[in-house]
């Protein structure tokens, strides 16, 4: 009688539901698709939002070699395209001449890379392959900070570090025993185009060490491992494992390096002494065209004196654009041929 007083729960079975709840229930989950088509404005905005910005950048291009054309008139009507290969800077007779700013730019840009690039790819190979685990950290945070120093503490340092010791011991040992060569021949001053070129490769190797470093991690750790399987040493493991799938990364690297070394312009200002001539000797002083704007711009009192130090500045941007094809055209002949997956 109990269990009859307390009741048996009644289970009802599953009941079939109405065609009209069913109906409703699609309708509510398509809303969402529906409403989705409301965001066609967003995405044609966000769309135009996207190509302003890449305009802006073709803008500010255009902006800049406009005024450089425009500013520089006079010059180029002065002397023309021989302008870019004259040998002659005289502001008081206005006759002007921008190719020993251009060879000093070349020179010492180049030199910077000869003596950079071995350094920072050799460091990057220790991080990234023989570092201890707890000296790898300290070491790259430590050459990614050269990065972040002005040039004008680089300036500084080479003036009151790296010009004694050139005059004193580096400069007479080249010219002793490689002055045959005629690039270390003349009085060892200390300042002039190998201290600019070496300020410049302090300053370039933390960028190619950095990308380099970066590039390495990417490559997968099978390819370093099947190299080590077939009885290669470290050594080969890294050139033919790791480099060879690296250097498209590298060269951009490089060619980033190449770009911090063209436009330097304080550090170099500093110490490679500022005269325009044209000198074999590495010990000579020069001139870099963003060094002679930089000393000379606020002293620029006569038009085509102003409008010759602008040309020099077109003469740059021109040598930029220049080297930065050439670079593609050399990076592409490197990775031609080469899997995307490698394309790093």
């Amino acid at each position: 009688m109990a269990n009859h007083a307390l009741g048996a729960p009644r289970l009802t079975g599953p009941q079939p539901v109405p065609k009209s709840e069913v109906a409703s229930g699609a309708k509510t989950q398509a809303e969402p698709l529906v409403k989705a088509g409301s965001s066609l404005v967003a995405d044609r905005v966000f769309f135009l939002a996207m190509l302003g910005c890449g305009l802006c950048v073709l803008a500010l291009v255009a902006l800049i070699v406009y005024e450089l054309v425009t500013k520089s008139g006079l010059s180029w009507h002065a002397f023309g395209w021989k302008f870019f290969f004259r040998s002659e800077w005289d502001p008081v007779s206005e006759q002007f001449g921008a190719w020993p700013f251009v060879y000093g730019t070349v020179v010492s840009s180049i030199l910077a890379l000869i003596l950079a690039v071995p350094l920072a790819i050799g460091v990057a190979v220790f991080i990234t392959e023989m570092s201890p685990r707890w000296l790898r950290g300290t070491l790259a945070f430590t050459t990614e900070l050269l990065a972040a120093i002005p040039s004008v503490i680089y300036g500084l340092w080479a003036i009151f570090v790296l010009v004694p010791l050139l005059r004193q011991y580096v400069e007479p040992f080249l010219a002793r025993y490689f002055g045959w060569t005629g690039l270390f021949e003349g009085a060892p001053y200390g300042i002039g185009m190998l201290a600019a070129g070496i300020i410049l490769a302090i300053m370039v190797v933390p960028i190619v060490s950095a990308i380099t470093r970066e590039v390495m991690t990417a490559v997968p750790q099978q390819q370093r491992e099947a190299v080590l399987a077939l009885g290669a040493t470290r050594w080969e493991m890294i050139r033919t494992g790791v480099l060879r799938n690296a250097r498209a990364g590298i060269l951009g690297g490089v060619i980033l390096g190449l770009g911090r070394a063209l436009g330097e312009t304080m550090a170099v200002t500093m110490v490679i002494g500022n005269r325009a001539e044209i000198a074999r000797s590495l010990f000579a002083p020069g001139y870099t065209m963003a060094s002679v704007i930089a000393n000379e711009f606020s002293e620029a009192t006569g038009d085509v004196y102003l409008s010759a130090l602008v040309e020099v500045g077109l003469a740059l941007f021109l040598l930029t654009i220049i080297v930065n094809i050439l670079a593609q055209l050399l990076v592409w002949t490197v990775t031609r041929g080469m899997p995307a997956r490698s394309h790093v």
